[in-house]
């Protein structure tokens, strides 16, 4: 199983970046969390990874630390309903810590806010995962790099359009998408990463 990966960053969009490993270029799918940690094209970065086979596939899923890519993992495990798609984009909404606090405290509201995720999936997440969750919850929080845009200095459209296509990527109808992520640009200024405005729109 392939735990980790570490190579050269050569793109990345808030849900997918790229590690060049020897010649080779692996698609590692990541939730925006881990995007707003990832250093800028051309450097080095690390992954922890899990891989997910299907009949007709194999997909690899990148998360910054080892506690994100464990409770990924945990999700798709013992929660019913909850698949890769699903996990990753409740990780694009909550960070770990706030996941953690919400299951501990049966926070269904905090929890049904994620896209495609209702009261009985938040439900589910609190009774399975309560007790797996625990008090401890000892993070490791390293970061991947500065936080830079993958792509240098993107343009306003560019990093609308990014934005935009992140949210239909976890369920957003397009319209509602576009509408979400040009409000969110409003209230951030063009200053906000592509980033910054995929977590605003989907607060």
């Amino acid at each position: 199983m392939i735990t980790s990966i570490q190579g050269t960053l050569t793109e990345a969009t808030p849900l997918r970046a790229i590690v060049e490993v020897n010649g080779f270029g692996y698609e590692v799918n990541i939730p925006v969390t881990t995007a707003e940690k990832l250093p800028a094209s051309g450097s080095t970065v690390k992954l922890h990874t899990l891989v997910i086979y299907r009949e007709d596939a194999q997909t690899l899923y990148g998360f910054a630390t080892t506690a994100e890519r464990d409770f990924f993992r945990l999700m798709i495990e013992h929660v019913t309903g909850i698949g890769p798609k699903s996990a990753l984009t409740i990780m694009s909404k909550l960070s770990l810590s706030s996941l953690e606090a919400a299951i501990r405290s049966g926070d269904v509201a905090t929890l049904s806010k994620c896209p495609g995720i209702g009261k009985k999936t938040a439900e589910r997440l609190v009774v399975e995962l309560r007790a797996k969750v625990g008090a401890n919850g000892n993070l490791d929080t390293t970061s991947l790099g500065s936080g830079a845009s993958a792509d240098g200095q993107p343009t306003g459209e560019t990093k609308l359009h990014d934005a935009i296509l992140a949210l239909t990527a976890l369920g957003y109808k397009a319209a509602d998408a576009d509408v979400a992520i040009r409000r969110a640009a409003l209230a951030l200024g063009p200053q906000a990463t592509t980033e910054q405005l995929i977590k605003k729109a989907l607060s």
